[in-house]
C-alpha cells in the first residue's frame, strides 16, 4: 500500500502529481491529515469537502480514504497516523514529513516536485482568497488552472467553496 499524506487545503497540481505517482506504484491511501481542524484560513475546508475535492478528480480510479486528526505532537505523530493509514510506503515531496517517517522505520518515495513553492497551500489559498471578491466564473477557472486541477476548480465554484475564505478575512486588519 502507499500511502499519500496532506492537508490537502486545498487539493492542488503538487498533490495531484504525489497521488499520480502513488497510485502508478499500486493501491493507494490517501491520508487527510488535520480531519478535526477547526475551520481557519489555514484550514478552510471539512475533511470531508477534502475528500469530495480529491474524489471530484480521481473520477472511477481507485484509492481508500482515511481521516487523521492532528496531535501536534510530531515525535508521536506517524506512531498515531499509522492507526489510521495503516503500514506501506510513504510519497511525499515534503522533507520534513519524509524524515518524521524514515525516522519511525517507514520505507518513503521522495518525489522531487518542480517550483513546489508554487504549489505550497497557503500560496493558493492567497490567490484564492483575493479571486474570492471576483464574481466572474471564467475568470476565477483561468487563475485557479495553473495551480488546481479542472476538476477540483469546478468542485470550489459550484460549492460556493472561495465564499469562506472571503467570510473569513472580511475582518482582517489591511495594510496600504
Amino acid at each position: 500500500m502507499y500511502i499519500v499524506l496532506g492537508r490537502f487545503q486545498p487539493f492542488h497540481k503538487g498533490h495531484e502529481y504525489l497521488i499520480e505517482k502513488a497510485l502508478e506504484l499500486g493501491p493507494t491511501t490517501i491520508a487527510i491529515g488535520s480531519s478535526e481542524s477547526v475551520i481557519n484560513f489555514d484550514n478552510p475546508w471539512t475533511a470531508t469537502e477534502r475528500q469530495e475535492m480529491i474524489s471530484s478528480w480521481l473520477g472511477n480510479r481507485p484509492a481508500k480514504f482515511v481521516m487523521i486528526p492532528d496531535i501536534n505532537d510530531p515525535p508521536n505523530y506517524v506512531e498515531h497516523a499509522k492507526k489510521f493509514h495503516g503500514e506501506g510506503i510513504l510519497v511525499t515531496s515534503d522533507i520534513a514529513t519524509k524524515d518524521l517517517y524514515e525516522e519511525s522505520g517507514f520505507e518513503v518515495i521522495f518525489v522531487n516536485l518542480e517550483n513546489r513553492e508554487s504549489f505550497e497551500g497557503w500560496r493558493v489559498r492567497t490567490t484564492l482568497k483575493m479571486l474570492s471578491t471576483v464574481y466572474e466564473d471564467e475568470a476565477q477557472k483561468h487563475v485557479m488552472s495553473v495551480s488546481i486541477p479542472e476538476s477540483v476548480v469546478n468542485w470550489l465554484i459550484e460549492n460556493d467553496a472561495l465564499h469562506r475564505l472571503y467570510s473569513m478575512s472580511k475582518d482582517i486588519e489591511r495594510v496600504g
